[in-house]
């Protein structure tokens, strides 16, 4: 088995986060869906990803807690110079914390859904071969 991690929410992540991200869950964007339609498997040595995960004050979109990846599809609101900066000083942070982030376009869901899907998955394992 891949993975053996914890089903709960990362434990520093406050009660407010955690609810939003359930409601994020609900109102998941149409490349997330589609990307967590080839990530939810729980195949025989496919890594276990969890959907909008909360972790400390942010909501990943994606998150494989044995690789410490976490995924962000990012749309058009991310294109801006101002939010460019904002998205490297908290990917950042959390490389310092031991989480590597992955940012993935959304226009690349569209176009490539099973290309972008078998990298995040051959990214989480090449991580948690990494880390063993």
């Amino acid at each position: 088995m891949v993975e053996r991690a914890s089903h709960r929410m990362d434990s520093n992540a406050s009660l407010k986060i955690v609810k939003r991200a359930r409601a994020l869950r609900k109102a998941m964007t149409e490349p997330e869906t589609m990307l967590w339609s080839r990530l939810k498997g729980r195949g025989r040595g496919q890594p276990i990803f969890r959907r909008q995960f909360a972790y400390d004050s942010m909501i990943f979109d994606f998150y494989c807690p044995a690789a410490r990846l976490a995924v962000e599809i990012d749309g058009a609101t991310h294109w801006s110079e101002e939010k460019r900066a904002k998205d490297e000083a908290r990917d950042a942070w959390l490389a310092g914390r031991g989480i590597f982030v992955l940012r993935i376009g959304a226009g690349a869901v569209y176009q490539g859904l099973g290309g972008v899907a078998d990298a995040v998955i051959l990214g989480a394992l090449e991580l948690i071969a990494m880390r063993q």
